[in-house]
């Protein structure tokens, strides 16, 4: 680890780093051979929910693209461990003000350099009211972000951050929190050229960026098609592309794109489809994966809809977890692939616990859930003519045949009516959540932004925050991270984002189902694959054979 701190600091900040205790990285057998370092590497991708700015980037279809094209403070490695990427040194006496000074020399793929006004501006663009952006809350850690994310603000900068030179910055936080710089490596940190917020509609169609590739061309971004990177040859750093460019194929639904790849017209399937699960590895043999990851599965449920909101509501939602034979779905649908959920976060971060108070709601029991319904009923009768939907993305992850069984579960032991709804793309169903439209539950989730319990958490449930589905708010909940986040070592944040985790049990904006597993495979064309902490392949370093 190469942050540069007090010894005292970096002794924290070293253990925040280790947080991952089973990361899920996985390689062929070739390990680390010499490969074709100019062939293109094509693999499966989704169209993103927006134009592609980090700050406006919450799912991983844009997600994989901005982590290709931008490079941040930091990077993660293949285990999740933080190593400096534009910053020379992340400074900090006290764990709340850092002095952050970048490396010489970096610049934009259009020629300009990054400069501490780089991250600076595109931190105060992110965190404004005014800009709307979907990761805005990442910023509340620093000060006067309140006061910029405020609805209404005409605040445009946050009093914390402060540029000194050309290469420095200083960030005030509005607390101590030792393991803020284990964040930096998330998209939402990312440094942006003047040209991005000069027109960021525009900017995001064809986005300039400062990390291993670039887009092949203007117009590289093919609607509902493919998005094709080559690599930028000014790039110097730990994920220097190792291939010829990578070009993202847009498929409708993973099981063409399993087809694909195994007549070898597909390099790298991340996620293998559902109805493929029990045969990939016969399939495929060596060049496939199966290995934990950080990530989960969950339904979330909004507070807006009629019958979910209130004493009543939380009670009907205990009622459906317990109605949900987790147990018997992950064998026999993903024949024993998944594990199913005991909390909030996943097995492989450090501090996971599988006992926590309130994990009693997430096992099986049909005659408790049906108790729970009933005395949900005499609370508020639950209005028959708003039925029940858990919707679902078609297009990826093959989620129709677990949704089936998940509705079919719910019938059975709770005898209401209920059932699956297929949207055509994430992007549809992302849109309905982000505008608040939604009609029903929707098939949700999280791959880790960077390796911590309280990713799981604060990015989704806390108050105002981007990707909470549910639009849940508890200030208890808010204070126990806020506390969490202060504390003085990451033992002490991992019992406090634990205990936080009590309130969700109980409350369950969302209902969780199972840990993820990364299924993936990888054609007979291509070498050195290997899968991150976060489920996600290491694209940088696939080589063609």
């Amino acid at each position: 680890m190469r942050f540069t701190r007090t010894s005292k600091m970096l002794s924290v900040a070293a253990i925040a780093a280790l947080s991952l205790s089973a990361c899920g990285g996985g390689s062929n057998e070739s390990g680390t051979s010499e490969g074709t370092t100019d062939a293109v590497i094509v693999v499966d991708g989704s169209e993103p929910q927006n134009p592609l700015i980090p700050t406006s980037t919450n799912e991983v279809g844009g997600g994989a693209i901005l982590d290709l094209i931008f490079a941040g403070l930091v990077s993660y490695d293949a285990d999740g461990k933080p190593e400096n990427e534009m910053a020379e040194s992340i400074e900090t006496e006290d764990a709340q003000n850092y002095t952050i000074t970048l490396k010489e020399g970096k610049t934009f793929t259009n020629g300009d350099p990054v400069t501490a006004s780089s991250f600076v501006d595109a931190w105060n663009y992110g965190a404004a009211a005014k800009n709307a952006q979907l990761s805005s809350y990442f910023f509340e850690s620093i000060e006067g972000y309140e006061e910029a994310s405020a609805e209404g603000s005409t605040v445009e900068t946050m009093s914390g951050l402060t540029v000194v030179d050309d290469r420095t910055f200083t960030v005030k936080l509005s607390q101590p929190e030792s393991d803020w710089p284990l964040r930096l490596g998330y998209s939402a940190f990312f440094p942006l050229p003047a040209a991005a917020l000069e027109d960021p509609t525009a900017f995001g169609e064809n986005p300039i960026g400062n990390g291993p590739y670039k887009f092949a061309a203007e117009g590289a971004w093919q609607h509902n098609q493919q998005i094709e990177l080559v690599p930028n040859d000014e790039y110097e750093g730990p994920q220097e592309a190792q291939n010829g460019g990578v070009t993202f194929k847009i498929y409708q639904n993973d099981t063409t794109a399993y087809q694909d790849l195994i007549s070898d017209n597909l390099d790298v399937l991340k996620t293998i489809p559902t109805s493929d699960i029990k045969n990939f590895k016969n399939d495929l043999g060596e060049r496939s994966i199966e290995s934990p990851y950080a990530g989960n599965q969950t339904i979330a449920i909004p507070y807006y809809l009629p019958n979910w909101e209130g004493e009543a509501g939380k009670l009907r939602r205990q009622a459906l977890s317990m109605s949900i034979n987790r147990d018997e779905i992950t064998e026999v649908i993903f024949n024993g692939g998944r594990e199913p959920a005991k909390d909030f976060t996943a097995p492989v971060l450090e501090g996971y616990s599988d006992e926590l108070p309130g994990s009693e709601n997430l096992e099986y029991n049909p005659e408790q859930a049906k108790k729970l319904w009933e005395d949900a009923e005499k609370i508020a009768p639950y209005d028959e003519s708003q039925p029940l939907t858990i919707g679902y993305n078609a297009d990826k992850g093959d989620h129709k045949t677990w949704v089936e069984a998940v509705v079919n579960n719910i019938k059975n032991n709770l005898g209401i009516e209920v059932a699956g709804k297929p949207y055509a793309t994430f992007k549809e169903a992302r849109t309905e959540a982000t505008e608040e439209t939604l009609t029903g539950a929707l098939r949700a989730g999280w791959q880790a932004d960077y390796p911590s319990l309280y990713n799981f958490l604060g990015p989704i449930y806390a108050t105002g925050a981007g990707s909470n589905d549910a639009r849940y708010s508890n200030p208890e909940f808010d204070q126990q991270l806020t506390d969490g986040l202060a504390a003085s070592t990451v033992e002490e944040g991992n019992e406090a984002m634990n205990k936080a985790q009590e309130d969700l049990l109980e409350d369950l904006p969302a209902i969780p189902l199972w840990y993820q597993v990364a299924q993936g495979g990888w054609s007979s064309n291509v070498d050195n694959v290997e899968f991150g902490w976060n489920g996600v392949p290491l694209y940088y370093a696939i080589t063609g054979k």
